[in-house]
């Protein structure tokens, strides 16, 4: 059953069409750059979906980028209560021997059986890239870092990280170690958008642990005012990566460059990719999730009408000039009958430019509807019975 309203129809009017005006440019979109590196890709950080990509999904090292999901999931056990951030860490010989000083890899400096706390952990995991640090915490969470390599593929799946695989919580080299730029884009996205408290900590500059101070190794924090993260990552197998993020007029891109040359190349490609998005792509979110986008009609319910909305924000990222040609359409289904629960699917919404669908969303009920009594069944059953006739 479509929505024919007058009052609907001008609603979806005006909620693809309302800004038409400041979209004045209608010149076409120029290629993206191509960059000196392996893969990568650009990311709306809004959506999630991916404006650019040359070999986003081939499966490759991912050095340091790996603590990207090794941090996640120790702010995910703060947040959950497994541990605090207080809490003290005992360096194993294990921790010491692989990512300490002696191993000639990235390091906090943690020395053996000394303690540091979680907090102080995961700003040397983030800022100094600490190897020692990544395996004292992850031995810390599951018990052993093999038991932690566990818990990074379950929240790899869980993410939709299609083209990963841990087997360490530092990205050492591993023949069965291995992400994709566009996985990478995703658990960023992921860690940007559920944890602003601790997202912050990308982007600071540098960290004092021990009376050592140690840069962040992502030098568009000092070229970028906009840039606000992530993390960078190097081997001689990956060569130079980054994945990186900023913010401009309130939207956000994200981009993962895996396989540069050299620590200043991994930061001059990043920044084209990001240049390339902000002047040539819009991000707006037309309506925000929960929001009452239409009235659906109830059979046999306490009450004769449900709300109906969208599950998630309805947002788009387009070439600029492209939103004023957005057509949209919202559909119910024929019979929506109690009793419904809060989040049942009744509906869709379809956005198209011509006839490309670029955008479809469910509509959900907002409210729970019980089923009526025995009168009201009665009276809705006989008029569906002739409303089927005739319909």
């Amino acid at each position: 059953m479509k929505i024919t309203s007058f009052a609907q129809r001008i609603f979806l009017s005006l909620l693809l069409l309302g800004a038409s005006s400041v979209w004045a440019s209608q010149a076409p979109l120029p290629a993206p750059p191509q960059l000196a590196a392996k893969s990568y890709v650009l990311m709306d950080g809004a959506s999630g979906n991916i404006l650019v990509e040359n070999n986003g999904d081939e499966r490759l090292p991912p050095a340091s980028l790996t603590k990207l999901m090794t941090a996640y999931i120790a702010t995910l056990e703060i947040r959950n209560g497994k541990i605090g951030e207080q809490d003290m860490v005992t360096i194993s010989e294990h921790a010491w021997r692989t990512g300490g000083a002696a191993s000639g890899g990235s390091t906090m400096f943690l020395p053996v059986n000394s303690q540091a706390s979680v907090d102080d952990l995961l700003h040397g995991i983030i800022i100094q890239s600490g190897n020692d640090a990544s395996i004292a915490l992850a031995e810390h969470i599951a018990g052993s870092e093999d038991a932690f390599a566990d818990m990074m593929n379950a929240t790899a799946e869980r993410l939709g990280m299609k083209n990963s695989h841990f087997m360490n919580a530092t990205g050492l080299p591993h023949p069965e170690h291995y992400s994709s730029a566009h996985d990478m884009a995703i658990l960023a996205r992921a860690i940007i958008n559920e944890d602003a408290e601790h997202y912050a900590i990308y982007s600071q500059k540098e960290f004092l642990w021990n009376n050592i101070k140690q840069p962040n190794r992502n030098l568009l924090l000092w070229r970028d005012r906009t840039v606000d993260g992530l993390k960078t990552g190097h081997t001689n197998e990956a060569g130079f990566c980054l994945v990186a993020s900023a913010v401009r007029d309130g939207a956000r891109m994200i981009t993962s460059v895996f396989g540069t040359d050299s620590e200043r190349a991994r930061a001059a490609e990043t920044q084209k990719l990001l240049t390339y998005g902000f002047r040539f792509f819009e991000t707006r979110t037309f309506y925000q999730k929960g929001a009452e986008l239409a009235q659906a009609q109830v059979w046999k319910g306490q009450s004769p009408q449900v709300k109906a909305g969208l599950a998630q924000d309805l947002t788009l990222t387009l070439p600029k000039g492209q939103l004023e040609k957005l057509q949209a359409s919202m559909t119910l289904n024929p019979q929506i009958t109690a009793p419904i629960a809060q989040g049942d699917v009744i509906g869709k919404v379809e956005v198209k430019m011509g006839d490309q669908v670029v955008h479809s969303a469910d509509l959900v009920a907002l409210e729970a509807v019980e089923e009526g009594g025995f009168f009201r069944s009665l009276w809705d059953s006989i008029r569906l019975f002739f409303y089927g006739l005739f319909n």
